[in-house]
């Protein structure tokens, strides 16, 4: 079977870091083209300014791999669809849950793959441990997601602004992981949102669940921090103590190390997943991490805090 030919539009650091390694290595995928106003790319593929320049060149085209902000990419997802291309969404799919909902029938209307993508699930730690505590009953669990927004989000003001998601842009990563391994449902109950002067978007974040565990479950969401990040989520069950570290990529029971994945692998599986989903005709969107964040933002207390240079 041909390979699928992709084009990645929003060639930043995830595109580059991540997207791109991630496609050449994939069986079933090829990398054809990028879409970007700054006019990078990697050596050797042609680079477009928009997805109109592109469908007017000789390049075929199978799927387009958005990794745009969030707000205005429904649009974008939308016009790709529209000249038969599939769409994949980096994480978060949308700026908001009706557009997200509303671009999945319009996949199906056009027999379209639609993948909204959240590469934080996407380790082998994060199956084992959804797999682990399938039958175990959760007392709680804890959310602690720090790091540098200057390190991991250089240059991304538009990570403040409305629709930009703030701190919850990494945070959803957490969420993401949480909603796929917790066997229950839970749901924020309350929030705290903390919002330097300068910004619309939150820089930090403090968030309770309720469920079937009672409440003891939380999360803490800061881009403020200096030192090494900490991607960190425990869960207590009646009888053990298990830890997902470093992203989702460590897993740890009862203090021994079960299993530890190299972050990179998470988006050649994404792409893999991806190939098997145009192939068979399917689509795949979760929106689950998109509706607790959406209600984070719904419910939670703003509190300004000083200004800060993201």
């Amino acid at each position: 079977m041909s390979n699928k030919r992709i084009a990645i539009m929003g060639y930043g650091k995830i595109a580059k870091d991540q997207h791109v390694p991630a496609i050449i290595k994939t069986d079933g995928a090829e990398l054809v083209a990028i879409v970007s106003s700054r006019r990078d790319s990697p050596d050797g593929i042609p680079v477009f300014s928009s997805l109109l320049e592109l469908a007017e060149s000789n390049i075929a085209v199978d799927a387009v791999a958005l990794c745009t902000p969030p707000k205005g990419r429904a649009d974008i997802a939308r016009e790709a669809m529209s000249r038969g291309w599939h769409v994949l969404l980096e994480k978060p799919p949308g700026a908001t849950i009706m557009e997200v909902e509303q671009l999945s029938g319009y996949a199906v209307s056009t027999g379209r793959t639609l993948f909204a993508t959240w590469h934080a699930q996407y380790n082998a730690a994060v199956d084992k441990a959804a797999t682990f505590l399938a039958d175990q009953e959760i007392s709680s669990f804890a959310i602690d997601w720090r790091e540098n927004v200057r390190k991991w989000h250089p240059g991304q003001t538009w990570l403040w602004q409305a629709g930009g998601f703030g701190v919850f842009d990494p945070g959803i990563n957490a969420l993401s992981i949480a909603t796929k391994i917790i066997p229950v449902d839970f749901h924020v109950d309350q929030a705290s949102l903390f919002v330097a002067e300068n910004h619309q978007a939150p820089i930090a974040a403090n968030i309770s669940f309720s469920g079937a565990f009672a409440k003891n479950a939380s999360a803490e969401f800061d881009f403020r921090t200096t030192g090494d990040e900490i991607w960190t989520i425990k869960v207590k069950t009646k009888t053990h103590l298990l830890r997902l570290e470093q992203g989702g990529s460590l897993l740890k029971i009862d203090g021994e190390t079960v299993l530890e994945q190299h972050a990179d692998e998470e988006y050649s599986t994404i792409y893999a997943r991806f190939v098997e989903l145009m192939q068979n005709g399917q689509s795949d969107v979760d929106l689950a991490p998109l509706k607790l964040t959406a209600d984070a933002f719904m419910i939670g207390e703003r509190h300004n805090v000083a200004p800060f240079a993201g």
